[in-house]
């Protein structure tokens, strides 16, 4: 067998035959389902958006209803939900969020759409298992006045980040996944087939986490060809999934497959290295040790592949200041505050350049 390929073929891995056997069929949630719109919430926005109004003031009412209005309580939650379920307990995980506002968004007429945000992975993360590094939020088109975006954690969301809309297709393609993860998490194996299966079969099979997850499934039911193949099917699909990385060599090694193992490793190794996020985290690593120029040499890198992004402008600025470089110091500093996205993280920029300057004096 080759590093790209599997004993097990794309659609046995699909059918799942080792983990369906005497199962019974589970009752997954349908497509139709995930963005359906309740009576509870046609009323809600009855009372809280004017049909009539602008595009940008059907969104401000709805933000406002939903986000800026302390009645509404929507609390953050691990579990994934359709967008009604996200309604009726104001509970969910960020694409639960997702899901309620592109429903409610699209029932007054706005054009929201999912997008897709890809987190740097955790450099750390030993689990065996993992929901999505791929945040999911809301851009809602208003014509002329361009795109806005709404999120769960807006506080948090990073514009450096890189983002991409996706289809509704995708965008389920994520919803099923996240059951699938939280299925296996409780045991349910066939359920947590099933709906891999269909973030797969039926919405999108190039999306190589629900591969990844699969893969892990089939290892904890002791299927260990089945979760071969489904790793390498993730590569497949994308061959930067870190995670199906890192599980490949862990699985190699715990079969003694010194060579194979090394292989995956020093793809992880090539990963890692051209990871801009890695070596801030590398740099981060050193500034704590006090080698300032190997936090600076990293921190140049990871500013060459992204440029606008403040924590490294800030890290370096931070670097050449403990060097006694306060030109430099300066420079960075102020490339942090001025790339920065919310004036939270503006004001903390500035209040470090005004120490300086104090410093400096």
């Amino acid at each position: 067998m080759s590093l790209d390929g599997g004993t097990v073929a794309p659609h046995e891995l699909l059918v799942g035959a080792p983990l369906s056997r005497g199962q019974d069929v589970p009752h997954l949630v349908a497509n139709e389902e995930v963005l359906a719109v309740s009576v509870e919430m046609r009323q809600f926005l009855d009372a809280s958006v004017h049909r009539k109004a602008s595009s940008q003031v059907k969104l401000k009412e709805l933000i406002d209803a939903i986000i800026n209005d302390g009645d509404f309580g929507f609390e953050f939650e691990g579990e994934t939900r359709t967008a009604s379920e996200t309604f009726r307990l104001r509970r969910g995980n960020c694409l639960s969020f997702s899901n309620m506002f592109v429903a409610l968004a699209r029932y007054v007429g706005l054009e929201a759409r999912y997008q897709e945000v890809v987190i740097p992975p955790d450099w750390a993360f030993q689990n065996d298992f993992f929901l999505l590094n791929r945040h999911v939020n809301v851009s809602v088109d208003l014509g002329p006045s361009g795109q806005h975006v709404v999120d769960l954690n807006i506080d948090d969301f990073r514009t450096s980040y890189d983002t991409r809309t996706i289809s509704d297709t995708q965008s389920l393609a994520h919803y099923y996944n996240n059951m699938g993860v939280e299925h296996m998490q409780a045991g349910d194996v066939a359920t947590a087939l099933g709906y891999f299966r269909r973030a797969l079969a039926e919405n999108d099979r190039r999306f190589s986490p629900a591969w990844t997850n699969l893969g892990t499934l089939y290892l904890r039911t002791d299927h260990p060809e089945y979760a071969e193949a489904a790793y390498l099917q993730a590569l497949k699909s994308d061959e930067e999934d870190f995670v199906a990385m890192s599980n490949l060599v862990n699985f190699y090694e715990s079969r003694g497959d010194a060579e194979r193992a090394a292989e995956f490793r020093r793809r992880v190794a090539r990963h890692r290295k051209q990871n801009p996020y890695f070596r801030f985290q590398r740099a981060r690593e050193a500034y704590l040790e006090k080698d300032y120029d190997t936090a600076i040499n990293h921190l140049k890198y990871a500013i060459r592949k992204k440029r606008n992004e403040d924590q490294f402008c800030f890290l370096l600025g931070m670097s050449y200041l403990q060097k006694g470089n306060q030109r430099k110091a300066r420079h960075w500093l102020g490339r942090a505050e001025a790339v920065a996205a919310s004036d939270a993280v503006k004001r903390r920029y500035s209040s470090k350049m005004d120490l300086l300057l104090l410093a400096s004096d």
